[in-house]
């Protein structure tokens, strides 16, 4: 079937923007094309520096003829609402059918070819394109990221006939700016486009680009006895760059491997977009870099990396300044300044911030380690962790804070427990991100989110859809994930409004989830009003392995029998109470489901007096054979009264017991 190849040839495209507009390319032109019937075999999108490039495999040639039947008026309706639907539907009133008193139109639309439709989804996207930021420029004034300088589009062979403000559609694309032949050529086709992109010095995947580069700056590393120092956002970014990406290696000057790593890979990758090479043995980095070109060099990249490595030392040596007058004033004598930046107009300035955060870690500390040296010094951590705000480095690498607070500690000579402290509060940032095991440092991390928490939901700034302004969702994970890889026994309603508890709920949830848990267990857990995070994942994992089983299952499927009995009595009147008893000349199965419910009561009760949750599911597991006994040879809603009565306790007894454990109602399937 035939296929559709569009290009948007610009000037250069921002490298940040690119995939999303790959993909917002894909979606627009996926929706307009279904909308008119049209559903291609295959859609893929490409985003480079100068050219959004989209392909369709296998598109019908035409439109399919389309037949509505468009309901209207019931007859006798005003003449002024037939009038409209005549005006709507295009017919005329003797067009118009009735049938069971209403009048309908049988409307007949035949399909128009292809290209016509592409032409306008292509008019419809160019105009309307969800660029970040755009511009306007040219005669015909179209807004586009950058201007637009060509448009290719070519379906089944042939070029989409249309113009959108002086740009009229062609076959016609270009190569590298530099290394290509110069000269713009014809395609037809997505091969022959790609292949001629290919000799001209342009690789049109991004993927592919990312994949050039890294392979090309590994083994320029390997020759040297050298290891990339890998950096998949930078890597993201210089593919953006590129059209034939060429990694070179240049050289640094050794004296400024004194400044902190983090330092100097921060100044290259913000400022030059370079890699750090280190070597593999030691793990410190070595005197040289590797640069991405976008040329084949003649003289193999030397005039390249002499160049870039000037502009790196100039670069460097601002950041030994910063390192050198930072140093001159301790953190301590920085306080006074936190009271001058701004944390946020409704919660006060980042020294009443930091204030917060002191007090939360004196009540958090006890809960991660219960000594009191924590507790000195996890208050003294969060005192200085902010300090490093108002430092000339952190002011010209915002990304560093934190890191070079904890630089700096350690340079006055404080406790080594506060140094990590300062240089971990932030983490876990991200879902990679290692996790503040020592006491000290997880206390600080656990205050510092809390404290953004519990003030952004006082101010009802929560996060709303896909909205977080303030990373309270990353936060909350991050909260979670300390908790539990410290196993800190923290009971949050202490801390947590209501709200804010629900709102950890769900970000456990997605935790979970993530780790292959059903979020129904988390409800099902939360539902008893557990607070602590490190005991609500025990049951759930307890609770996930024991309905797992085939005893879990069918015990819930009990369960929930016994409950919907009870619902459908409790419409009735209230339910009757006390314990159920041996019936003289009852059942069996009554009397042993009586038997085996006071057993697990107290089995379960004492698995989980010892947080065994494991051992409490094992029995509940064991309460199976006697429920399902009991529903088959048992009829709840006897004719007496009194045995009526005691049965439904005990169905009461079965809800309550399972109950001690999750709320079982909660759980799906």
């Amino acid at each position: 079937m035939p296929q559709l190849l569009l290009e948007l040839f610009s000037e250069e495209i921002p490298a940040r923007m690119q995939a999303q507009a790959a993909r917002d390319l894909e979606r627009m032109a996926r929706e307009r094309l279904a909308a008119e019937g049209l559903l291609p075999e295959a859609l893929t999108a490409f985003a480079g520096p100068r050219r959004l490039t989209l392909v369709a495999e296998g598109l019908a040639a035409a439109q399919a003829d389309r037949h509505e039947e468009r309901k209207g008026p019931r007859v006798g309706a005003p003449e002024q609402a037939i009038e409209g639907f005549l005006r709507s539907t295009g017919i005329t009133r003797e067009q118009m059918v009735e049938k069971d008193g209403v009048y309908f139109a049988h409307l007949h639309k035949p399909g128009r070819p292809t290209p016509a439709i592409v032409a306008e989804m292509v008019e419809a996207i160019v105009r309307n394109f969800p660029w970040p930021k755009s511009m306007v420029s040219g005669v015909s004034r179209l807004r586009w990221v950058r201007p637009l300088q060509r448009i290719l589009c070519v379906f089944d062979g042939e070029v989409v006939p249309f113009e959108i403000d002086g740009f009229v559609a062609g076959d016609l694309t270009e190569g590298h700016r530099f290394m290509g032949t110069g000269q713009a050529f014809h395609v037809r086709n997505f091969d022959d486009y790609a292949d001629g992109l290919a000799r001209n010095f342009v690789v049109l995947d991004p993927e592919e680009r990312k994949e050039r580069i890294l392979d090309a700056a590994r083994t320029l590393c390997f020759a040297r006895n050298f290891e990339l120092v890998e950096d998949e956002g930078l890597l993201d970014e210089v593919a953006g760059l590129a059209e034939w990406p060429t990694p070179v290696m240049g050289d640094m000057d050794p004296e400024f491997l004194d400044l902190p790593p983090e330092v100097i890979r921060t100044s290259m990758r913000v400022h030059q977009r370079f890699f750090a090479v280190r070597d593999p043995k030691s793990g410190f980095l070595v005197p040289h870099f590797i640069t991405v070109a976008n040329i084949e060099a003649t003289d193999g990249g030397k005039l390249i990396a002499s160049g870039n490595a000037r502009v790196l030392s100039a670069r460097l040596s601002d950041a030994r300044f910063f390192w050198n007058e930072d140093r001159k004033v301790r953190l301590e004598d920085r306080l006074e300044k936190l009271k001058g930046v701004t944390f946020h107009a409704r919660l006060g300035t980042m020294y009443e911030r930091v204030e917060r955060i002191v007090a939360l870690a004196g009540e958090l500390a006890p809960y991660v380690r219960d000594d009191g040296a924590t507790r000195t010094l996890a208050m003294q951590a969060a005192r200085l962790c902010k300090a490093d705000l108002v430092t000339g480095m952190v002011a010209e690498f915002p990304e560093l804070q934190g890191i070079m607070g904890g630089y700096y500690a350690e340079k006055e000579g404080l406790e080594p427990e506060i140094v990590d402290a300062i240089r971990w509060h932030y983490r876990p940032q991200g879902p990679t991100d290692d996790v503040p095991v020592q006491a000290v440092a997880a206390t600080v991390a656990l205050a510092d989110k809390l404290d953004s928490l519990i003030g952004f939901f006082a101010i009802d700034e929560k996060p709303t859809g896909s909205r977080d302004p303030y990373a309270l969702r990353r936060a909350a994970l991050g909260v979670i994930r300390v908790i539990l890889q410290t196993r800190t026994r923290l009971p949050l309603r202490k801390f947590a409004s209501d709200e804010l508890l629900a709102f950890f709920a769900d970000r456990l949830k997605v935790l979970l989830r993530e780790q292959g848990e059903r979020h129904d267990l988390v409800d099902a857990v939360f539902a008893l009003g557990d607070d602590d995070l490190v005991r609500i994942v025990s049951k759930v994992n307890a609770l996930s392995g024991f309905l797992g089983t085939e005893d879990g299952k069918n015990l819930l499927a009990g369960y929930k029998r016994a409950v919907n009995i009870l619902k459908a009595e409790e419409k009735k009147g209230p339910l009757p109470t006390g314990e159920p008893a041996e019936m003289a000349g009852g059942p069996p199965e009554e009397a042993g489901l009586v038997n085996a419910i006071g057993h697990m009561e107290i089995e379960v009760g004492k698995a989980l007096g010892h947080e065994d949750y494991a051992t409490a599911m094992r029995e509940l597991a064991a309460l199976r054979p006697a429920v399902d006994a009991f529903f088959d040879k048992v009829l709840v809603n006897s004719d007496i009264a009194s045995e009526r009565e005691n049965r439904l306790r005990l169905l009461v007894k079965v809800r309550d017991a399972m109950g001690r454990v999750a709320d079982f109602s909660q759980v799906t399937g």
